[in-house]
This record gives C-alpha cells, structure tokens and sequence, in this order.
C-alpha cells in the first residue's frame, strides 16, 4: 500500500446504499466539498435519498444552517445512480451503508476491491458487525475500518472510527482529519462487537424494553426518566423505534452470540412486535405511534 493519502486529497467518494443511513452520509460529504456519488441497486430508493437529500438541505436553508448558493452547490456534488462499477470508477474513498447482513456486506466489498485502486479507503457504516470479518473480503484489509454515523447523519456530531486488526494506523488518522472536515467529532475503538456506541446503546435499549414489559412504567415515561434525569437527547424507546425494532433485534442477537451473554438477548415483547409489523418510525407503530417523523404522544 502506498503512502496513505490525507483528507484534503480525498476528492471523490461512493456511498453504497441509499436509504436513510447512505443518503445522509452522502449528504455530509457533498457538503464538505467532496464529489459524492450515491449507488442503490433499486432505482426508487435512489429516488427517495435524493429526495431526502433535498428536504434535509433546504430545512438547513429554511433554519438558516446554511445559504441557497451552499445548498446548490452540495446538490451539484451529488451523483445518483443503479451502476454499482460506474459509482466506484475513480473512487478515493468508498463507505458502505447497505443493511446489516454479514454475507450481504462481504459480498458489496469483494466487488468494490475489482474495481476501486488499492490505494482507495474502504469502509462500513456498520453499528455492530466485526470489521475484520468484514475485511476480510478486501483484498487489501489494511485500508479498511469501519466509519460509523449516527442518524441523522448531517445532525449527529460522533463519529465512531473503528479500526481492525489490519488497519493501517495512517488510515486511520486520515479519517480522523476528515472527520473534523466534515464537522464530526470522532472517536476511535477497537474492533469488538457492538464497538463502543452500539454495545452501550442497546444494553440500555435492551433494558427499557423489559421494563416496559414488565410494566414497571409507559414508555414515556421510562424515556422521560432518560431524558430529564440524565439528559439523553432522547429516550431508549424512541430511539429504537427510530431505529428500527427489527434491527436492534439483528443486533441484539449478534451481540449475544458473539459476546456469550444472555443479557443482550432480545426480550419477548421485541420479537413479538417484529412478528406482528410492529418496527417503529418506518411503519408508523413501535413502542409509540408515528406521524411521519414525529412520535403520537397519547
């Protein structure tokens, strides 16, 4: 591997997905002045993160977080497109965001290394998947590691930097120097399962949900005893439904198989409400009700 190059020499980027996760950090890049291209196998998720790309950008307008010539010129950085090789071409840096599927990511990344140049910086949004089992379908792990953002992407400040066995340390700081460029504060961990983020967050998700099943309190009111008393910008419950109750079940799951503690098993009440649709923000009923984005307090 070459001298690893810094951020200010990474011009060109491809998100791999485009659902909330892919369209948001694809918008962070375009933003810091990064020609961003955007791939979804599925033209219409395509259609929809432009769509939410724009929406984003023009509250920012709206709130006065950025100018119109600013929002013109990020929407001018972003390429969308079905052409997974055409997105890569040329690529300095390649950053996955398709679902949490160990085989499904395994296989994006040994099509990105056909075509990327081995001196490209290849990684995963993933929340909790093993980032060297995930480089291990690179042909060059040492410019792997995963970059984690949080949701919404363009809101959220962390940025969780996840190195693995092979990373090289150069790739690593290069990520931190974007970082800043993009606005993030970063952090950096050691490959393990569930990271840092992850692995607290679901532990206390994990921990809401039986106490809600244990009807110990509503789910206000135990997300009210996060938020006020310990000033959590927002409850377990609700986050989770913005996250997804399906998810956090895939992750929960993984994270007691791989670390051996029943304590991270999904409680009944999660697999029940993923039985029956229940998965939150994205279909309108969770642990609360859902007006588009916003939660139905009853």
């Amino acid at each position: 591997m070459r001298q690893v190059c810094t951020a200010d020499e990474i011009r060109t980027a491809t998100v791999l997905g485009a659902g909330a996760m892919g369209a948001g950090i694809a918008q962070v890049l375009a933003q810091a002045g990064i020609e961003t291209r955007l791939f979804d196998i599925n033209d219409e998720v395509v259609k929809k993160g432009l769509e939410s790309i724009a929406t984003m950008l023009a509250k920012g307008v709206e709130r006065g977080k950025l100018t119109a010539d600013d929002m013109t010129a990020t929407v001018g950085r972003l390429t969308a497109t079905s052409d997974m090789t055409a997105s890569l071409e040329g690529s300095d840096l390649v950053i996955e965001a398709a679902p949490e599927k160990l085989e499904l990511k395994q296989q994006i990344f040994a099509d990105v290394a056909k075509v990327v140049s081995a001196d490209a910086i290849v990684a995963s949004n993933t929340s909790s998947i093993s980032i060297a089992a995930l480089a291990e379908a690179d042909t060059n792990p040492e410019r792997f590691l995963g970059l984690h953002f949080f949701n919404p992407p363009p809101l959220m400040p962390l940025l969780e930097i996840v190195h693995g066995p092979k990373t090289n340390p150069a790739v690593v700081a290069t990520c931190k120097e974007l970082a800043h460029l993009w606005g993030k504060e970063p952090i950096v961990v050691k490959d393990s399962p569930g990271f840092a983020s992850s692995r607290l967050g679901v532990a206390i998700g994990l921990e809401a949900i039986r106490m809600l099943e244990e009807g110990i309190a509503s789910a206000a009111d135990i997300d009210k005893a996060m938020e006020l008393g310990y000033r959590h910008p927002m409850g377990p419950l609700k986050l989770t439904d913005m996250i997804g109750i399906d998810v956090r079940v895939h992750i929960a799951e993984y994270l007691a198989s791989k670390l051996g503690d029943a304590r991270f098993a999904p409680p009944a009440l999660m697999r029940q409400m993923v039985a029956e649709g229940k998965l939150g923000m994205k279909t309108g009923q969770g642990f609360y009700k859902w007006n588009g984005r916003k939660p139905v307090l009853e």
